[in-house]
């Protein structure tokens, strides 16, 4: 039979545990794939669906699965896991592009649209070395910030914020307003290169 203070001391290691999952839990990132029945026919998804490469001539239309959910106009992929709550990070490696989109969108955003355009989707465009917050096909520069090889994106879906992060510096750039109304998924568009994703990581420390 265990003594009081023992079963006191046990319980209280079990709470110490218990608090520090849920701390862990509370930083750690949604862990996503790209989801290939929304991609375009222009891109490619590899390294097990984390990454999207863009083709000029791409796929042919004929020779994929007929889908509802794929993006006909525009070259878009969507991730797989929608976020409804709480903060978020994750990092987007750049690989030989010059021209892309990263951000989030309403999981039922127009397949006919492009992130960026509509106003169910927040994103960071980067194109003539220049970054631009992009919102219903309106953009503003972004300072400080130049040609990545990698960034952080922080979304706080209570706060109804996307953040662009340098990870160098492990700094926010620019944050965006946002306002959700739904859930959300990680949203991507390039026209060259590759983008690498990396998820499922913790938000760093200072965010």
């Amino acid at each position: 039979m265990a003594l009081p203070f023992v079963r006191s001391l046990c319980l209280c290691r079990w709470g110490a545990k218990r608090l520090g999952v849920a701390a862990a839990e509370a930083r750690r990132a949604i862990s996503f794939k790209l989801e290939e029945k929304t991609a375009h026919s222009s891109l490619a998804l590899f390294k097990g669906d984390t990454g999207v490469k863009y083709g000029i001539v791409g796929l042919e239309p004929t020779k994929l699965a007929l889908n509802v959910e794929r993006f006909r106009e525009w070259a878009v992929v969507l991730a797989d896991t929608a976020v409804t709550s709480g903060r978020h990070y994750w990092e987007v490696t750049v690989k030989r592009s010059h021209q892309f989109r990263i951000g989030v969108a309403d999981v039922d955003m127009s397949r006919d649209s492009c992130i960026g355009v509509d106003d169910r989707s927040w994103v960071f465009t980067y194109a003539q070395r220049r970054w631009h917050t992009m919102l219903a096909n309106e953009k503003a520069p972004i300072e400080g910030i130049g040609q990545p090889e990698k960034v952080g994106l922080l979304l706080e879906y209570e706060a109804q914020k996307l953040s662009l992060v340098d990870v160098s510096r492990v700094a926010v750039v620019h944050t965006l307003q946002t306002d959700f109304r739904g859930p959300v998924v990680p949203a991507f568009a390039l026209w060259d290169g590759e983008l690498l994703t990396h998820s499922g990581l913790e938000v760093p420390e200072g965010l």
